[in-house]
């Protein structure tokens, strides 16, 4: 059987998905494919190129360093995450992505995007970890009202997370028949229909579509979790959860609550690294 990782987004919760990873990759656990959204995509890559602590380390540099996100980048050029620092300089510059171990590496990578047009997931296989993957990797993280769509091969994209937060359906359609999901929120969570949904609707309207996706994204996410969580009752799923709560703010800086988010990922993953090997048949 094809054995798939799944990776939930959640801005800087995903800091807890890394630590569960780095648990992963230090033990050898081995996945044939992994699919990641939003910070799924941008944390998960360093799976494929076997990089554990990357993420950690990166982000406790620069997390609150102004050049990588800030209020001054989003009002000057329309990202929170500044597209030249935080996706040119530190991928490629600061803590070098290994782009070579990534290419060599045969499991699949897979990252979730919004097509602003169709108002549609939008899956694009990243091979090779270059400029032009990073690319599709900052738009499935770009969050609507701190980013702007990112235009790569003709096609608008934002953040993955509005119509596919949790992709375990399309790893099952791929073929992946034993899936580890890792979620950033804990057993049992629903999303409420809120105000931002509503505002970030509005500021899409000249895409109505991916307007009207994102001011459904509530009911999308339930029903997509409750997919998840029926599909592990089957057993084509293993779910991995925070305990609770990670109240961690989705563009969180300071380095003490990632730390903190980070170690209970690890935690997490040390839980439940037996019984993931006894999943995966190892």
């Amino acid at each position: 059987m094809k054995r798939g990782l799944v990776m939930e987004g959640g801005g800087m919760r995903g800091l807890f998905t890394a630590g569960v990873t780095d648990v992963f990759l230090e033990n050898k656990i081995v996945f044939e494919g992994a699919i990641g959204t939003s910070a799924g995509a941008v944390f998960g890559c360093n799976y494929k190129s076997n990089q554990p602590g990357r993420v950690l380390r990166y982000n406790l540099k620069y997390g609150a360093d102004p050049r990588y996100g800030s209020l001054r980048s989003l009002l000057l050029t329309g990202d929170f995450y500044n597209k030249d620092f935080a996706y040119r300089e530190v991928p490629f510059e600061k803590f070098p992505f290994d782009t070579e171990t990534f290419q060599k590496n045969p499991m699949e990578f897979y990252v979730v995007c919004t097509d602003v047009e169709t108002g549609r997931p939008f899956y694009y296989r990243c091979e090779k970890g270059d400029a032009h993957d990073v690319e599709y990797m900052r738009a499935s993280a770009s969050m609507p009202l701190v980013a702007r769509i990112v235009e790569v091969d003709g096609h608008k994209l934002l953040d993955g997370g509005i119509t596919d937060s949790i992709p375990l359906k399309k790893m099952l359609s791929l073929g992946y028949e034993k899936n580890v999901v890792i979620l950033t929120r804990p057993k049992g969570y629903r999303k409420e229909r809120g105000a931002s949904g509503t505002i970030v609707g509005v500021a899409l309207k000249g895409y109505p579509r991916a307007s009207l996706a994102m001011k459904m994204r509530h009911l999308t996410y339930n029903q997509n979790i409750r997919f998840v969580e029926e599909e592990a009752e089957r057993g084509r799923a293993l779910l991995i959860y925070p305990r609770e709560e990670l109240g961690i703010s989705r563009i969180a800086s300071d380095p003490g609550e990632l730390m903190r988010v980070y170690e209970l990922g690890r935690g997490a993953g040390l839980r439940a690294l037996e019984r993931v090997r006894a999943y995966l048949g190892e």
